[in-house]
Order: structure tokens, then sequence, then C-alpha cells
């Protein structure tokens, strides 16, 4: 009975830290710029009638980012559990003081594309 108490314990805790990290990418998302308010960054929604919408190509559990480094930029869609990958957490800080926050747009990551195909 103990090993099934500290087992539902430890889903608790796991679950608690995928809802916080979801709230703190959700949160870096809303703010990074929108590449709607710059076109010289990158033009991948325009088949989406509302800036705000999700990309019909992101199934739900899945989020979509873009890696830019060098010139060189390639979108991906991910899984949610990145979010509790520690290489990825890092690419996100690294997103936070490169970009700031801006209000809505795209995630953008600051890699080469293999680096986060290699994550």
């Amino acid at each position: 009975m103990f090993v099934a108490i500290q087992k539902r314990g430890k889903r608790h805790a796991g679950l608690m830290m995928l809802r916080l990290l979801t709230k703190k990418l959700l949160n870096l998302i809303s703010f990074l710029p929108s590449p709607r308010t710059d076109h010289n960054v990158f033009e991948l929604d325009e088949d989406l009638e509302e800036p705000n919408m999700v990309p019909k190509d992101v199934k739900e559990g899945h989020f979509a980012v873009i890696s830019v480094k060098g010139g060189e930029k390639k979108r991906f869609i991910l899984d949610l559990r990145y979010l509790r990958n520690p290489e990825f957490l890092e690419l996100l800080e690294k997103a936070k003081e490169e970009y700031g926050f801006q209000k809505e747009g795209v995630l953008i990551l600051p890699c080469q594309p293999e680096e986060l195909q290699k994550i």
C-alpha cells in the first residue's frame, strides 16, 4: 500500500511539473513577436484566418516552434513532453534572453535546426 501511495505521489508531482511548464511555455509564447507584425521574419502562417488560431498541422498535445540561427530556419511540431526536457528548457531560456517578450506570436528558438533535432 505504501508503494502505491508513493507512486501516486510521484505521478501527481510529475503532473504538477507538466502543468507548471505548460503555463510557462504559454506565457513565453504569448510574449514572443508575431510573424504577422514583422514581415522580414517569417510568413509561415499565411493560411491562418486569424493571428491567434492554431495551425491545422499542430495537433492536440503539440506545439510549434521555429529554430533560427545564422539565417537558417526550420519549423518543428513538438510533443508537450519536450517541456520536461532540460535541454529544451535551456533553449527556452535562450529565446527569452535573445528575443525578449512581446505580446503574441510564434515561439522562436535561437539554435540551429540540427541542435533541436538532436534533443
